[in-house]
């Protein structure tokens, strides 16, 4: 298996060979859900919360004696029962991580980036270079290489230039992130996939 490498024109070079290790891998379903599923556990910040009776404010005094009022006995005004009070069993700030062995993490991004080279949707580019910081010229460089809108995941073996950064943080349908960061939810979620460089491509 093959992935094509393109020139900036989106001229097709030449084509290199996957690495072995990820040529060889069958694609296993129930591994990429479990990876995927623990990576955007590990995105909830988990940080919601909701006041019990005990924190609500107001509520120390029993609103009316016990008995002979005719009406429903009552401690707190603050009672989930009542309007304003504490909540029953609410959310509390807690962590949702979900630790996956390392191993599998490196397994499931071989196996998404061998989908989408057999697919046709990932290649490789020999640089990126560009004059200046404007968001039109990337867009026209995205063009050329039949990109047309759909979403994109540019993988960098080395640091983003800055006019590269400030060029694509206004196109929503980029996403840059270095090589060494790269995870299989990103590569699943784009259309595309292109690496910068074939070290980018050689570091998976």
């Amino acid at each position: 298996m093959n992935i094509p490498v393109l020139d900036m024109q989106g001229k097709k070079i030449e084509a290199l060979p996957l690495p072995e290790h990820v040529a060889s891998l069958k694609v296993s379903v129930p591994l990429l859900h479990e990876v995927v599923s623990s990576y955007m556990a590990n995105q909830r910040s988990g940080l919601a919360s909701a006041k019990t009776r005990a924190e609500v404010s107001g509520g120390g005094a029993k609103p009316w004696k016990q008995k002979h009022t005719g009406r429903a006995r009552h401690g707190s005004i603050r009672s989930p029962l009542w309007r304003k009070g504490g909540v029953v069993f609410g959310p509390k700030p807690r962590s949702y991580r979900k630790d996956i062995p390392r191993k599998k993490i490196r397994s499931a991004i071989r196996m998404t980036v061998k989908e989408k080279v057999s697919t046709g949707d990932a290649f490789v580019i020999k640089e990126l270079k560009m004059e200046g910081h404007r968001t039109k010229e990337l867009f026209s460089l995205l063009n050329k290489l039949g990109i047309n809108g759909r979403k994109t995941l540019l993988v960098f073996s080395e640091p983003v230039g800055e006019n590269i950064k400030l060029a694509a943080r206004n196109l929503n349908f980029v996403k840059i992130t270095p090589a060494n960061s790269l995870n299989a939810y990103d590569v699943l979620n784009a259309d595309k996939l292109i690496f910068i460089g074939e070290s980018a491509m050689g570091s998976i």
